[in-house]
Order: structure tokens, then C-alpha cells, then sequence
């Protein structure tokens, strides 16, 4: 025992005034690290311990905070450059072995250089993220002009290909983005409008009957989604973006955000109508700080317009919408992982069940959906169930944002229906193949997807298609020429997914980074007896034994190289 009190020095104002900017909110823990990395005082134990001291909450939580997050760093930095060595950067930078090194040696010590996991840029690589700025396409032969302020030349997607469908992205070369009256010219806030003069299960009653799929990639209905939430005891209820999109592939929830961002604003305030929820969030990822300030401009438009805020257009309805940033987690695009996040924890998946619908957000009914879902709602409000069934011959209904890339001819993205097939995808909106390139296989879904081979590329695809060997997922597909060992290729995909494992079980923390070991072996030349039987091993344990979806979907794209390339993989390992 003892009578010794530990007194604590009082807390440096600055960091009470930076807590103070975020209303003293636990939950505002991780936008509080982030606004103190860029503090003068900078992260260290000690600030961090006095953030946590400010916050009330327990220092030990606010250091596993700062610890986690990637774009979170304790060390020291002056500028920082992110280079991307995801997939497609990847096979962009196939003449550039050491890009980070290269990268260091032309900007000396004015820059810290950094390897970062894919920053949502594919249409744009090679990628690099010039503090909170976007670039691409750069390799380290334009470090220089980055210096100066150069940042690449964007894709532009104002003219739709031959055969799109546009919805979503209808007015893409019309609406200026950060103008709510140009919004308004091309019918903003119509699809809202309808909703609010039906009764709030009709206008869910309209989304369920739409079959509107979620189109974050496992394709669950949204109306179903919806009436769960809206069925749900308690409140009250709270609506969430998931606009993470952290995936390798994936980039068109930034280019519908980019493009039109009052649709992704209108379909989440008709869904907290539907589901009786009066506050939103829309999480996004700390590398898409442009479209975040994007989405801030047209809140507070809206609101001005009062089609957001308090009592919408005389309605009763008021609806309030927020935007979270997280810091580099691909973990936090599973949706508990995130509603850890935004509840001012780890980025660490939660048990299921209880799921969001019933228990989610601050313990509340929350409906999670990503931009390409809340996006597509206006226009079957504003249109009509038939009119959206129109748009497709196929079963399912409605059009699909597909992201092409590799080595085709016309890379990039597209709208489109469902029911295309691969070649249909490569030739058709793609230009075909490189002149050269020969098809050997792609990588379908995302990084979480199938690989296939030639001789899948007449299945139509759709939510249901990966039980035929091809995953839809959110839209996303690599084509890989001859010149690409599949081998190597699934190396990449593993050390995506072992640097993004959140580490909380196992089998995914040690599965990953054990079958990246292998994998570089053979890669290397260097396999060993026995390498297959412990990748398949592997892949079972991480399928049957994860805690969460990454590492039950990492098996996905190991079994599927393994299986349509197994002369390769055999060749490999001995």
C-alpha cells in the first residue's frame, strides 16, 4: 500500500484547443491524432497521452490508435510521399524496381518517402499521394515536376463509351461538382422530392420492389437492408456511407463523388426517411481528402437550400449528414470495423451477429451501404421501379459502375447493365487487348476476387456468377497479358493482404503473411517440396477460421491462380 498521488502537469492548451475544435468527443479520438500529426508538436507518446488525458479516455487506447492507422506515423517527417505498390501500379511500374528508392533519390530530404497500399487511383497509375494531394499518372522521372506542384493528368470520364447505359453517371459532363445550382439544372433533389410526398414505407416499399442490389460487392438488397433497420427496436436509428474504398481496382465511388456528389447526399437522405434514421455519416478514407472537402461544399449547399438539416422543404423531415475520415485501414471497408472506427476505436471487426441493421453505430439500428448504392436511389425515386427495370434485359435489374484495367486498350470505367460477360467487358468497352498482348487471366471482383482463365470469359456475371468462377464483386477487373507470371502476380495480391491484415485473429495474421513467404520463394525461383500442400493448408485455415471477411476472402484469389494455373504453380514450387 501507499499514500503516494500521482499529479499530473496540467495539459498543454494547444492540445486542449485542438480536443476543444472537435467538442471534446471521444469518439473524434482519430480525427484528433490526425489534426495533432500535423501539429507542430507533432505525434509522440506524450502528446498522444495528452490528447487521451483531454479526451478522458485511457492513454493506452489512444497509443493503439496511433499505432494502427497508416497514414499515422510517430516518426519524425517533413513532407510526405505516398507511393502506391498496389496491383495495377504494380504492373505500371514494371520497368521500376525500387520506386520508393528511386523516388528518395530525386527528392533528397525534402520528402518522406513512404510505400503505401492502394490509394484508390488505378485509373491514374502509377499513383503517388504528395501529402493530402492525388497524382498519377508518375513514376519517379516526374519527381521534380511533383516538387513543383505537377500532379498528372486526371481521367476524364465526360463522354460515356459506345454501348454504356448511363445513370449514375448521366450528367458527368454537364454538372459542375461544386455548384448545387448546376446540380438543381440537371434534376438534384427530384428523387428526394417524390419520397417525401409518399409516406416512408412507401418510398422503402419502392426501393425493395426496384431490386435494388447493394453494390458494395456482395449484392445483398438494400430495401431489405432498409426494412431491417426500420423494424428495428430502438433509437434512434442512423444511416452510414461506407465510402472507404480501400480495395486494389476499386476507384468509381471516388468518381461518382467526383462527378455528381448531391446524388450520393439525396439517396442517403430518402433512406433516412425510409428507415426513420435523422443523422448520417459518410466515412471515407484519408486519402480521398479532396473528395471529402468536395462532400463538405455540398453539405453545406444543401443545407443552405435547406434540402438537408432541419424540417427538409416544410417536410417534418430533418436529416443531418456528416463526414468521418479515417487514416489508412483496408479493414475499415468491412462495416463493423468501420463503426469501431467511428466510434473512436481500433478499426477491428466486431462479432457477428448482432449486425449493423440491428446493432450498429453507438449500439443503434444502422444502415451501412456504399456511394454506388445511395447513388442509384434518386433516380428510381425520381423515375420509377418500371423505368429502372427498363434499363437492363437481364435478371437483374438496373446498370452497374464496371472498372476496367490492365492490358487493354481503353482502360478506365464505364456504366453498363449486368449480365456482360469478360470478353465482352475486355472487347467491347475496352478497345481489346494491347497490341502484342495476348490474354492469359484476370483478376475479377477486386483483390478479394477470382482469377480466371480464357475459359470463363463467356459467364455472364452477375451477384450470383462467382459460384460459376468469376465474382462480380464491386464491378473491378485486371486483365493480365502473357507476360505476367500468375505466380507473381498472387504475391502481390498477399502482400496487400498481409500489410492490411488488421492482426486482431490468427489465422489471417499469420495465414497472410506465411503464404506471402511462400510466394516469394517461388516467385524468386526458390520452392521448396511441400510449398503447394501448405498454400492450400493455409487457405483453409484463413477461409474456415477467420474472424472476419478479409481472411475468409484472401483464399479466394489463392484457389483460383492455384487451380487454373497449376502447371505454373507446380513449376514454381520445385
Amino acid at each position: 500500500m501507499t499514500n503516494k498521488k500521482i499529479k499530473y502537469q496540467p495539459v498543454p492548451p494547444e492540445i486542449t484547443e485542438l480536443v476543444s475544435e472537435h467538442g471534446n468527443n471521444p469518439e473524434a479520438l482519430l480525427e484528433v491524432l490526425v489534426d495533432l500529426q500535423a501539429h507542430p508538436a507533432g505525434l509522440s507518446p506524450a502528446t498522444v497521452t495528452d490528447a487521451a488525458r483531454a479526451l478522458n479516455v485511457p492513454p493506452h487506447k489512444a497509443y493503439g490508435m496511433a499505432t494502427f492507422y497508416s497514414m499515422l506515423s510517430f516518426e519524425e517527417r517533413k513532407k510526405v510521399l505516398r507511393v502506391c505498390d498496389g496491383p495495377v501500379c504494380w504492373l505500371k511500374r514494371a520497368s521500376d524496381k525500387s520506386p520508393i528508392s528511386s523516388f528518395q533519390a530525386q527528392l533528397g530530404d525534402d520528402y518522406t518517402v513512404e510505400r503505401s497500399s492502394c490509394l484508390g487511383l488505378c485509373d491514374r497509375a502509377p499513383a503517388v499521394l504528395v501529402e493530402d494531394e492525388q497524382a498519377g499518372p508518375v513514376t519517379s522521372a516526374d519527381a521534380q515536376k511533383v516538387c513543383e506542384g505537377w500532379r498528372g493528368v486526371p481521367t476524364d470520364y465526360s463522354q460515356p463509351r459506345p454501348g454504356e447505359v448511363r445513370v449514375m453517371m448521366a450528367n458527368a459532363d454537364k454538372i459542375d461538382p461544386d455548384s448545387i445550382e448546376s446540380a438543381l439544372e440537371y434534376g438534384a433533389y427530384q428523387g428526394l422530392k417524390s419520397a417525401l410526398r409518399m409516406t416512408p414505407e412507401e418510398a422503402l416499399d419502392r426501393v425493395e420492389v426496384s431490386g435494388l442490389q447493394g453494390r458494395g460487392g456482395a449484392g445483398f438488397p438494400v430495401g431489405r437492408k432498409w426494412k431491417f433497420v426500420a423494424g428495428a427496436k430502438g433509437s434512434p436509428k442512423y444511416m452510414i456511407c461506407n465510402a472507404d474504398e480501400s480495395e486494389p481496382l476499386i476507384f468509381k465511388d471516388r468518381v461518382l463523388i467526383d462527378t455528381n456528389p448531391h446524388q450520393l447526399l439525396e439517396g442517403m437522405a430518402i433512406g433516412g426517411y425510409a428507415c426513420g434514421a435523422s443523422e448520417a455519416w459518410i466515412y471515407i478514407r484519408g486519402e480521398y481528402e479532396y473528395q471529402a472537402q468536395r462532400l463538405e461544399r455540398a453539405i453545406e449547399q444543401a443545407e443552405a437550400k435547406n434540402l438537408l438539416g432541419e424540417n427538409i422543404l416544410a417536410s417534418g423531415f430533418s436529416f443531418k449528414i456528416h463526414v468521418h475520415r479515417g487514416a489508412g485501414a483496408y479493414i475499415c471497408g468491412e462495416e463493423t470495423a468501420l463503426i469501431e472506427s467511428m466510434e473512436g476505436k481500433r478499426g477491428e471487426p466486431r462479432l457477428r451477429p448482432p449486425y449493423p441493421p440491428s446493432y450498429g453505430f453507438r449500439g443503434k439500428p444502422t444502415a451501412v451501404n456504399n456511394v454506388e448504392s445511395y447513388a442509384a436511389v434518386p433516380h428510381i425515386l425520381k423515375n420509377g421501379v418500371d423505368w429502372w427495370k427498363t434499363l437492363s434485359n437481364y435478371s437483374t435489374p438496373g446498370t452497374k459502375m464496371y472498372m476496367l484495367l490492365g492490358h487493354v486498350n481503353n482502360p478506365g470505367l464505364f456504366e453498363a447493365p449486368f449480365g456482360l460477360t469478360l470478353r465482352q467487358i475486355i472487347e467491347d468497352f475496352g478497345g481489346g487487348m494491347l497490341d502484342g498482348s495476348e490474354f492469359q487471366f484476370a483478376l475479377c471482383g477486386g483483390a478479394a476476387g477470382t482469377v480466371v482463365d480464357g475459359s470463363m470469359l463467356e459467364i455472364p456475371i452477375d451477384f450470383a456468377s462467382s459460384q460459376k468462377g468469376v465474382s462480380l464483386g464491386a464491378g473491378a477487373f485486371l486483365v493480365c497479358d502473357q507476360n505476367v507470371s500468375p505466380v507473381v502476380f498472387l504475391r502481390e495480391l498477399l502482400h496487400f493482404f498481409a500489410v492490411e491484415s488488421c492482426g486482431k485473429c490468427t489465422p489471417c495474421r499469420v495465414g497472410t503473411w506465411r503464404s506471402l513467404e511462400i510466394l516469394k520463394r517461388m516467385a524468386e525461383g526458390k520452392g521448396q517440396q511441400g510449398d503447394l500442400s501448405e498454400l492450400k493448408a493455409l487457405s483453409d485455415n484463413m477461409c474456415f477460421a477467420s474472424f472476419c471477411g478479409l481472411g475468409q476472402s484472401v483464399p479466394i484469389p489463392m484457389n483460383s491462380a492455384m487451380k487454373h494455373f497449376a502447371k505454373e504453380f507446380e513449376k514454381a514450387a520445385h
